[in-house]
């Protein structure tokens, strides 16, 4: 039955929810999108194109969003309950966590099925469409875009330089172009004094309009001519022209490619259709290793029975020839060699050689074909696996982040955003990881498939365990407390006025108990001398008790919790200085004798947790000489014949404290001044260095540009410019011109 309360959480968990989703559909959207912007950008791509492209990429990434977004939502939801004291205010009435929880596990029970049914059923035909676009997109030729100053390959067998072209009008000036669409043995490299190129009205070709200029292209001829003639010989044609047009082959229209060849991968197949196909590969493979099989074993090679009869029928014979004195009994290798002159020896053995890397070259293959076969049947099972590790994706990360929400209690988009981002990292990395070693053949299928699913359950399990008892197992103050106790850094009080005072504190005998608590701490210094090391075998060894730092800190803290009740500003003042005692870190490092005998005998442990006790001695003792100071000011205080704010020894010694600070203060910041002006002062220098340097290459640019025009000209030449082009080179221009 669904109750109020199932109902107010379910309104905040479906509202975070339904955000969270199209938050993580468009970050995971945007990053499929830049995975291939390169591929993509600059094709000419109509609108609807690009709406197909980006509704069937949103289809295919919905079961990879709903489990983050299901972490995410469950986080912000039940950390926002935690913030606003709504979840404490259900457990008070007895309501448990796991109940409060039923209804967003309902809709994460149904989340489970839509991923599943998107996977099973709508995503196969979405990545058909979504694959088809793609491949389509990038087979798309790119829309001609032509930039100044630079060689422009886009258009096939044509390369195009432009010195400068004006947008409004599509005029392009100073052109080169070198054309190859007729071979490159009749490369043709056309200059013009402005251009303009256009596209034909059926996109299929590209119509580039000509004015003043010259067109050179190189006559073929025939093979033996021209192997004896030089590069400078090789006869050219040269014509010049005040208007001249070309049409170029360039399709420029959306040719959406075949589906059916997109039909066998196995993100296009739902789990029944992987299972029929793997079933059907698996027995092909199988037929077609027998055959492998069956046609190795009839080789005469690998016939045992006639390889056995064969030597027996050798070993008889040499047995008779041995008998009649022709040769030895003992055959061996040398022995048939030496019967064979040199040639039938050769022929023998490129025979054996020929025969040797012909079955090598066919085992090579077929061991690929098979190692093919089997990774393709791999990649099905991966798909069928990760239908359902993904859509149990969900349930699980509900489970993960809903008692993690409440444990933490932080709210809004920060801290719960940081954390399942976190989770999800670490979830994705290993099903990652996972899947690729599965699909390899590196692991078992199941095991490789599932690992992420068998990590993150128990850890679930465990938070739900966790914060169904109320546990601090993330609460920061603990850490911080355990981190303080650990290393010894000083623990501040933040004792403030209380608005409400019940029991007012009993100043009658205070004085007396502060100087008598005073004194203890002055004898107990100077007793157990604490800015001394202790002795190492009295520690591990021979370690007693000592109650009256406990009992003197007991003492303090009792006098500190009566006083806080004080209307008076001062005294708050004075008890927030009192320092707060580690009682037992500078006595032994742990609680039990067999624990610190095992201690003292590792000595390299022994020695850090001796140091380390030493450094609680010496914090100990500059405690208690601050609280020794501070029950000072608190006794007159109390007596009311000190002001605070007068010289007292507490106050000079701050003062030489904030002295020396800001002596230190000033040295810090002149080193860093100096450090400062040294690096300024070296980017300034290589900047300089850097501008002279590209003043002199400019120079001699200019002067190697005057020396060349400077030489009188008999034969107008081409200027010598190659275009940036991964084909070859365009033909040089040879000495001899023919009109």
């Amino acid at each position: 039955m669904i109750k109020k309360l199932d109902l107010y959480v379910l309104k905040k968990f479906l509202l975070i929810f339904a955000g969270a989703f199209f938050i993580c559909l468009f970050v995971f959207m945007m990053q499929f999108t830049w995975r291939y912007v390169d591929e993509l950008i600059g094709k000419g791509l109509s609108v609807d194109i690009l709406a197909q492209f980006f509704w069937y990429m949103g289809i295919t990434l919905v079961p990879q969003s709903l489990p983050l977004a299901i972490l995410l939502a469950a986080l912000i939801t039940f950390g926002n309950l935690g913030e606003s004291l709504e979840l404490l205010a259900m457990k008070a009435a007895g309501i448990p966590l796991l109940r409060i929880m039923l209804g967003p596990a309902l809709v994460a029970l149904t989340m489970l099925g839509v991923s599943f049914y998107f996977q099973n059923f709508t995503s196969p035909a979405a990545q058909i469409q979504l694959h088809t676009l793609l491949f389509s997109m990038k087979q798309q030729s790119p829309a001609v875009e032509i930039p100044e100053g630079v060689f422009y390959s886009g258009v096939p067998n044509v390369n195009i330089y432009v010195e400068k072209k004006d947008a409004e009008t599509g005029m392009l000036y100073q052109a080169i172009i070198y054309k190859t669409d007729q071979g490159f043995d009749r490369a043709q490299i056309v200059l013009a004094d402005s251009a303009r190129m256009e596209m034909s009205a059926d996109k299929m070709h590209l119509i580039l309009d000509l004015w003043k200029g010259e067109q050179f292209e190189n006559l073929q001829s025939n093979g033996a001519m021209r192997q004896m003639q030089s590069e400078a010989d090789d006869p050219y044609d040269r014509e010049t022209f005040d208007y001249k047009r070309f049409l170029i082959d360039f399709d420029s229209n959306f040719n959406l490619m075949d589906k059916e060849m997109l039909a066998g991968m196995a993100q296009a197949k739902n789990m029944m259709q992987i299972e029929r196909t793997t079933d059907s590969l698996s027995q092909r493979l199988d037929s077609i290793g027998a055959a492998y099989y069956q046609e190795r074993m009839a080789l005469p090679a690998l016939q045992t029975q006639k390889e056995k009869k064969d030597s027996q029928l050798v070993v008889q014979q040499a047995a008779k020839a041995a008998q009649s004195g022709r040769v030895p009994l003992s055959l061996n290798f040398d022995s048939l060699k030496a019967s064979l002159n040199e040639g039938e020896f050769l022929q023998a053995q490129s025979l054996v050689q020929q025969n040797l890397q012909s079955t090598k070259t066919d085992l090579e293959w077929k061991a690929q074909y098979a190692k093919d076969a089997m990774r393709y049947i791999r990649a099905h099972w991966v798909e069928w696996h990760q239908k359902m590790t993904l859509a149990l994706a969900c349930l699980i990360f509900f489970f993960v982040g809903a008692p993690l929400g409440a444990i933490i209690r932080k709210g809004g988009l920060g801290m719960p955003t940081v954390i399942s981002v976190i989770i999800f990292i670490f979830w994705y990395i290993i099903n990652t990881s996972g899947m690729k070693m599965a699909r390899d053949g590196n692991i078992n299928m199941v095991a490789g498939m599932w690992v992420s699913t068998t990590i993150i359950t128990p850890f679930g399990l465990w938070i739900c365990y966790k914060s169904n008892k109320d546990s601090v197992v993330f609460n920061v103050d603990t850490y911080r407390r355990f981190f303080q106790r650990l290393l010894g850094i000083p623990v501040k009080r933040h004792l403030t006025r209380k608005e409400v005072i019940i029991h007012e504190p009993q100043l009658e005998g205070m004085t007396e108990r502060i100087t008598n608590l005073a004194d203890r701490m002055t004898t107990y210094a100077r007793e157990n001398n604490l800015w001394r090391l202790p002795s190492y075998v009295r520690t591990f060894f021979r370690f007693q008790p000592d109650h009256t730092v406990k009992e003197i800190s007991k003492e303090m803290e009792s006098i500190i919790e009566e006083l806080s009740n004080s209307r008076d500003v001062k005294v708050l003042g004075v008890l927030n200085e009192f320092p707060v005692f580690f009682t037992t870190a500078h006595l032994s490092p742990f609680k039990t004798q067999k624990t610190n005998r095992l201690a003292g005998i590792f000595f390299p442990l022994g020695l850090i947790l001796w140091l380390r006790m030493g450094q609680f001695r010496l914090r100990l003792l500059k405690d208690l000489r601050i609280a020794k100071r501070s029950c000072e000011r608190l006794v007159a205080v109390l007596d009311q014949t000190t002001d605070l704010s007068g010289e007292s020894g507490t106050d000079e010694e701050n003062k030489k404290q904030n002295v020396l600070w800001r002596k230190r203060k000033r040295i810090v910041k002149v080193v860093l001044l100096v450090f400062i002006l040294a690096l300024l002062g070296q980017v300034v220098f290589s900047s300089i260095e850097r501008y002279r340097e590209r003043n002199r290459t400019e120079q001699s640019e200019q002067q190697e540009q005057t020396e060349q025009t400077a030489q009188p000209k008999s034969v107008r030449t081409m200027p010598d410019v190659k275009p940036v082009s991964a084909e070859p080179a365009a033909p040089t221009l040879p000495t001899a011109e023919r009109e």
